[in-house]
C-alpha cells in the first residue's frame, strides 16, 4: 500500500475525459466562445482569443480575483510549460510515504539484530547459550521474568537453581554429548545410566531483580574416582558483579535398578576431554551434618506429597523441588526478615510420585553468629528414610551483616 501511494505520487495520471467543460472564471463569460478568424492586409489570418486556459501552480488550477481575465489582442496566451516540478505531488504526502517505509524497515532490522556484543562468543539467536573458552565453558544469559520473583521483588532461590539446571543440560547438549536430550551421553544411554546429584553448595551474594539480565557460566571437572564436579558462576550482565557461586558433585545411577554405578571406561572417554582443570568455586563444606529427628527439631511440616509436574524425565522428583519443601518448615519470621545466602544439600535417595514426606528444621548450634541465622534441615519419608539433609545460612534482607554491607566481586575471572 505504501509503495503504491508513493509511486502514484510521482506519476500524474490525466483524466479520462479530455473534452472541454463549461466553467466560470472571474467575471468573464460562462463558456469559451469559438476562435474567430480575422483577415490581415497580407492575406493571412489573425486569431483573436476570447479566453485563455486558467493558470496552474504545481499542476493545480487557481482562482483569480474579480475583474475578468485580461488578454492580449495580438496573440493567444500559452499554457505554462510542462516541467518536472509541475508533476510533483503534494510534498506532505510524499514525505509521509517515505517516513512510513523507513519506520517499517527499521522495525524489521531491530527484530533481526541479534548480533553478539562480544566477539569471543559463538552466536546463538535463540538464546540457548554458546560454548566459549576453547569449548570447555558453557555460557547462557537469562532475563528475570515477573513470575520468577518473590514477595521481595527479587528472584527466588528456586529460580536460581532452575538456571543452574538448565545451563547444565544445555552444556551437554551443545557439546554434542546428549543422546536423549536430558544429559545422557550415547554410552550412558546404551547402559541405562543417568546422572544424579549427590551434593550441592550454593552461595548467593545478591539476588537479581525483575528485568535484570544474568550471565551463567558453567563447566565440569573430575571429582574422585567415580564422580564429576560441575561449577557455576552467575553474574550481572551490566556490571559484571558475581551474584551466585555454586558447586555440585554428580554420580551415576542405573535407571532400571535405581542403584549407583561406577563410571564405565567408555563413558569416561566421552566426558574427560571436556573437563576443566580448576579448583571448585566454593570450598567444600565438609562439616558433618548432625542427626535430626522429631525429638530435636524446632519445626516440622508433614504431609508433603509430590505432584505429577514435580517429576522429571527420569521419573523421580526434580532436585530443585526439594528446596521448596525444605523451606516449608523454616520459621515464618525468618522468611519475612532474612534472605537465604548459603545452602548445602546432601542427597541420600530419590523420591517418587507416591511418596509422602516430612520437612524438619532446627537451629544449627554450630553457627558462629556471623549471619542472621543458621539452620539444619532434613527431608525424609514418613517411614523415616532420609532423602535430603542440609544446612542453610541467612542474613538480614537489607544486606547488612554485623554492620558491614557486602560488596559485589568482579566478573568471572578467567571465564569472562
Amino acid at each position: 500500500m505504501v509503495a503504491t501511494a508513493a509511486s502514484s505520487a510521482f506519476f500524474h495520471l490525466p483524466s479520462a475525459d479530455t473534452s472541454s467543460r463549461p466553467g466560470k472564471l472571474g467575471n468573464g463569460p460562462s463558456s469559451l466562445s469559438p476562435l474567430k478568424p480575422k483577415s490581415t492586409p497580407n492575406g493571412g489570418l489573425k486569431v483573436k482569443a476570447n479566453a485563455s486556459a486558467p493558470p496552474k501552480i504545481n499542476g493545480h488550477p487557481v482562482g483569480l480575483k474579480s475583474g475578468g481575465l485580461k488578454t492580449q489582442e495580438d496573440g493567444p496566451s500559452a499554457p505554462p510549460p510542462r516541467t518536472f516540478i509541475n508533476q510533483l505531488p503534494d510534498w506532505s504526502m510524499l514525505l509521509a510515504a517515505i517516513t512510513t517505509v523507513f519506520l517499517a524497515a527499521e522495525k524489521q532490522w531491530m527484530m533481526l539484530d541479534w548480533k553478539p556484543k562480544r566477539p569471543d562468543m559463538l552466536v546463538d539467536p535463540f538464546g540457548l547459550g554458546s560454548i566459549v573458552q576453547d569449548g570447555l565453558v558453557f555460557r547462557q544469559n537469562f532475563s528475570i521474568r515477573s513470575y520468577e520473583i518473590g514477595a521481595d521483588r527479587t528472584a527466588s532461590i528456586e529460580t536460581v537453581m532452575n538456571h543452574l539446571q538448565e545451563t547444565a543440560l544445555n552444556h551437554v547438549k551443545s557439546a554434542g554429548l546428549s543422546n536423549d536430550g536430558f544429559g545422557r551421553t550415547p554410552e550412558m544411554y546404551k547402559r541405562d545410566l543417568i546422572w544424579v546429584v549427590a551434593k550441592m553448595q550454593v552461595m548467593v551474594n545478591r539476588y537479581p531483580t525483575w528485568g535484570d539480565t544474568v550471565e551463567v557460566n558453567t563447566w565440569v571437572a573430575k571429582s574422585g574416582k567415580n564422580g564429576m564436579r560441575r561449577d557455576w558462576l552467575i553474574s550481572d550482565c551490566n556490571t559484571g558483579e558475581i551474584l551466585t557461586r555454586a558447586s555440585s558433585v554428580w554420580v551415576m545411577m542405573n535407571q532400571k535398578t535405581r542403584r549407583l554405578s561406577k563410571i564405565p571406561d567408555e563413558v569416561r572417554n566421552e566426558i574427560e576431554p571436556h573437563f576443566v582443570d580448576s579448583p571448585p568455586v566454593i570450598e567444600d563444606d565438609d562439616r558433618k551434618l548432625p542427626k535430626l529427628d522429631e525429638k530435636n527439631a524446632d519445626s516440622i511440616r508433614k504431609g508433603l506429597t509430590p505432584r505429577w509436574n514435580d517429576l522429571d524425565v527420569n521419573q523421580h522428583v526434580n532436585n530443585v523441588k526439594y528446596i521448596g519443601w525444605i523451606l516449608e518448615s523454616t520459621p515464618p519470621e525468618v522468611l519475612e526478615t532474612q534472605e537465604l545466602c548459603s545452602l548445602t544439600l546432601e542427597y541420600r535417595r530419590e523420591c517418587g510420585r507416591e511418596s509422602v514426606l516430612e520437612s524438619l528444621t532446627a537451629v544449627d548450634p554450630s553457627g558462629e553468629g556471623g549471619y542472621g541465622s543458621q539452620f539444619q534441615h532434613l527431608l525424609r519419608l514418613e517411614d523415616g528414610g532420609e532423602i535430603v539433609k542440609g544446612r542453610t545460612e541467612w542474613r538480614p534482607k537489607n544486606g547488612v551483616i554485623n554492620g558491614v554491607e557486602p560488596t559485589g566481586e568482579s566478573s568471572a575471572g578467567d571465564y569472562s
